[in-house]
């Protein structure tokens, strides 16, 4: 009886609406008969059945105004816009609700010309558009951040009717287009009626804009004023908590939660689980994620970032292996944060096991992650892996290239790395910071200075804003390429530094021959409250090294562990027993190679080699050499150093001895190789080597150059040459060196006011050393020269390492 009257009442209250619309039937006795069928019509639409819907519609031999509302909204909500622009063109008489339910349609999927196409037209004809005719366009303009759109609509509304829900329309619209300023505006402006809904707008247009203490404030002052919250104000105010690590805060905001009652809702428990996870706290973050009634993947996402931001990967694995035992829906975000704990901690195999996975779940097509899976496998050190999947990328963005790039040169396939970055740019991708430093710190490896520079050009010209990893990345290339003058400039007009921008100058200094620089910006870093790393360390031991510095050397050895606590390793004791050998402490360099903490390495048995080759130190020279064979079996650097010793002491039988089981073991000494980089291309120069397009031009120039430097003073060292050669033979083996021949070569193309910049693969011979001195005075020519050791720089007949290299 009671739904029987319920039904008699809805009926009457249709009958007065259509003598409301002035309905086009003559008379209400077919009420009854059509309010059914719009019934029927209505529920077909809302149970998304749209094509019985439209059936029933086409079959309705009598229809009245809310029949056409409704199968044009029917059709406009259910994305079949053409289907509703044409039952809109064929009712025969619109309303409000009519334009709007089209308008609205419109605006759902993003139709931007064809709903302010509609809504002007709707105002042409006499229709003034309602307030959710104004929500639905301000949400269309939140979505697609059109700011000018969204400012025409409040202009309009200024003008007619501005009520609590277009303001709340706008300032979600102004938020979402990152004008904070005018979202405060119109919500201050309402102090009066300020709803909920409002209230929760501007905290997440405060959260959405990075402003999290605002919306910290914003949610107190909600609460001051006795507002009721809801299920979308404590995800939004527990996100800014997350963003400014409030995490004391949304502690309180999670007790209000559980005294309104919402701590079942999920949203609201994934944005808990999330805010403990970026705060740090993932035992609280843990204990939320257990007392959820139903598992959510967004929860479970959260848990497992957090998991890998806190380094604790073991833990982001595990989650992930309950979240596939537990047949979760995992989603393109869980693929992306298991594949970066995997990358933190070199899982290979479990990286391989969640790319099988991807690819059965049919994940591999989603950009966000294959960029990581480009991303594990180059940090992983399977670069063709990451090739082949970033080949495999349909589209790719500047995170899959920076991945790819940075990943080639992070495991020192540097060319490799360029050539990318090249590709990248053709492709007509802009760089980042990120992969900015990269490829300069491949340049620096490659000591590529005109690439290096272009990029740092290119970088300059970008507008990007510079990062402290960009700032370091740019000293370290100039320090490595030997331009010492610019990586200086580059450091002073930083507005930062830390503890890599301090050692990469320290270190810079000390290659470049300036070992009492390097230790006065030591005392510099110090005075600013920077603490020095193990890699200072090495720096400042590199430069005391090459400037003959022994007692402040030991300074700053005991100071390690005792003032820093940083245990010494195998390259400082390296640089210690060098530069005992240097300074002929050959019984010291003994004593501390016995006291070591840790087991030697190949770098300090070749320190102590070379201080023994320098002193004649046979027994100690045999011990070194022994122990290099073993660490280093096929490196040809022990048999060579020790069979010099060996020949320089008089064992001639021994060295020929050592040559022979040298050649037994088929060991070859690296052949000397030098190279310039002139207007983008490499010259390379091999001993004697008369490959080069201009061999007749250099060789005639390395004559002139033997004469004239000869009448300056140059007295060939016979000692680095071939001992099986006369007199003569000796000379011309010495005068076509690789270096030699790349200086002519120099001599002949490079400018006269530039700089001459050498490198070469291994230490250069004093014969070598000595003659660049005399040719730097002769032509007047400022020579940089790089050996694997250190950078010479020669001017004026004398050289920056002070003849101690």
């Amino acid at each position: 009886m009671y739904r029987f009257r319920l039904q008699e009442l809805s009926l009457l209250r249709y009958k007065k609406l259509c003598c409301y619309f002035h309905s086009s039937f003559n008379s209400v006795s077919n009420v009854p008969r059509i309010y059914e069928l719009n019934k029927h019509l209505n529920g077909l639409w809302k149970s998304g059945q749209i094509d019985e819907a439209r059936q029933v519609f086409y079959e309705m031999s009598e229809r009245d105004e809310f029949t056409w509302n409704t199968m044009v909204a029917a059709f406009a909500q259910s994305g079949r816009l053409t289907e509703a622009k044409q039952v809109f063109d064929e009712t025969p008489k619109k309303c409000s609700i009519t334009w709007s339910s089209l308008i609205s349609g419109f605006c759902r999927y993003g139709c931007e010309n064809e709903a302010f196409y509609l809504f002007w037209q709707m105002q042409h004809e006499g229709h003034k558009p309602s307030q959710f005719t104004l929500g639905s366009l301000l949400r269309m303009c939140s979505s697609n951040s059109l700011l000018s759109r969204g400012e025409q609509i409040h202009a309009y509304a200024v003008k007619t009717h501005c009520n609590a829900f277009v303001n709340t329309g706008l300032v979600d619209m102004y938020a979402k287009c990152n004008c904070i300023l005018e979202s405060e505006y119109i919500f201050y402006a309402m102090s009066a009626r300020r709803s909920h809904v409002l209230w929760t707008a501007m905290i997440t247009g405060y959260s959405q804009n990075n402003d999290g203490l605002r919306a910290i404030k914003c949610f107190r002052d909600m609460n001051t004023e006795g507002v009721e919250f809801n299920q979308y104000t404590f995800p939004s105010v527990l996100t800014a908590c997350a963003a400014v690590s409030a995490c004391s805060f949304g502690e309180q905001v999670h007790s209000c939660i559980v005294r309104t009652g919402f701590v079942s809702n999920a949203f609201v428990e994934s944005a808990l689980v999330d805010m403990y996870a970026k705060c740090g706290n993932l035992k609280s973050a843990r204990r939320a994620l257990e007392t959820m009634d139903i598992d959510n993947v967004i929860s479970w996402n959260a848990m497992l970032a957090g998991c890998v931001r806190q380094g604790i990967e073991e833990e982001a694995l595990l989650l992930f292996k309950k979240m596939h035992a537990r047949g979760m829906d995992i989603d393109d975000f869980t693929y992306p944060s298991v594949l970066n704990s995997c990358a933190s901690v070199k899982e290979m195999e479990n990286a391989k096991s969640v790319h099988c996975l991807i690819v059965k779940t049919g994940f591999e097509a989603y950009k966000l992650v294959s960029n990581a899976l480009v991303d594990v496998y180059a940090k992983g050190g399977e670069l063709r892996s990451a090739f082949e999947v970033f080949n495999s990328m349909i589209e790719r963005d500047v995170i899959s290239w920076t991945s790819l790039v940075t990943g080639y040169a992070y495991n020192g396939s540097c060319e490799e790395a360029l050539k990318l970055f090249c590709q990248m740019r053709l492709a007509g991708v802009d760089p980042d910071q990120i992969v900015i430093a990269s490829v300069l710190s491949a340049c620096a490896e490659l000591t590529v200075l005109e690439f290096g520079q272009q990029v740092h050009a290119n970088f300059m010209k970008s507008g990007l804003e510079s990062t402290l990893s960009v700032d370091n990345s740019i000293v370290t290339m100039y320090a490595k390429c030997g331009c010492i003058e610019d990586a200086n400039r580059v450091f002073n007009s930083m507005r930062m530094w830390n503890v890599i921008t301090w050692t990469a100058l320290i270190i810079g200094y000390a290659q470049n021959g300036k070992g009492k620089d390097s230790l006065a910006l030591y005392d510099k870093m110090i005075a600013t409250g920077t603490k020095p790393d193990f890699i200072t360390f090495i720096g400042l031991l590199f430069a005391c090294s090459h400037a003959g510095l022994v007692e402040q050397a030991r300074h700053y050895f005991e100071s390690m562990d005792k003032v820093y606590g940083i245990k010494p390793g195998p390259d400082h004791y390296a640089c210690m027993i060098d530069l005992m050998g240097r300074s002929g402490k050959m019984n010291e360099a003994r004593e501390l190679l016995n006291q070591m903490d840790v087991e030697p390495d190949a770098t300090v048995w070749k320190a102590l080699l070379s201080a023994c080759r320098v002193h004649q130190n046979l027994e100690l020279a045999e011990r070194a050499a022994k122990a290099l064979f073993v660490l280093e079996p096929q490196n040809a650097m022990p048999y060579v150093m020790l069979s010099n010793i060996y020949s320089a002491s008089g064992f001639w039988e021994d060295a020929a001895k050592l040559r022979r089981l040298m050649k037994s073991r088929g060991i070859s000494k690296e052949p000397g190789c030098s190279w310039i980089e002139m207007n983008s291309k490499v010259h390379t120069f091999m001993s004697e080597d008369r490959s080069h397009s201009t061999t007749d031009q250099i060789y005639s120039k390395i004559d002139e150059i033997m004469i004239m430097i000869k009448e300056a003073g140059y007295v060939p060292d016979m000692n680095f040459a071939l001992h099986d050669v006369d007199e003569e033979g000796k000379q011309l083996g010495l005068a076509y060196h690789s270096e030699k021949l790349a200086v002519a070569f120099a001599l002949l193309f490079v400018p006269q006011r530039a700089p001459i910049r050498i490198y070469k693969n291994l230490r250069v011979c004093g014969d070598c050393h000595t003659a660049m001195k005399y040719i730097s005075e002769v032509f007047h020519r400022h020579i940089i020269l790089r050996d694997s050791n250190c950078f010479h720089h020669f001017r004026e007949g004398k050289c920056s390492c002070g003849d101690y290299w």
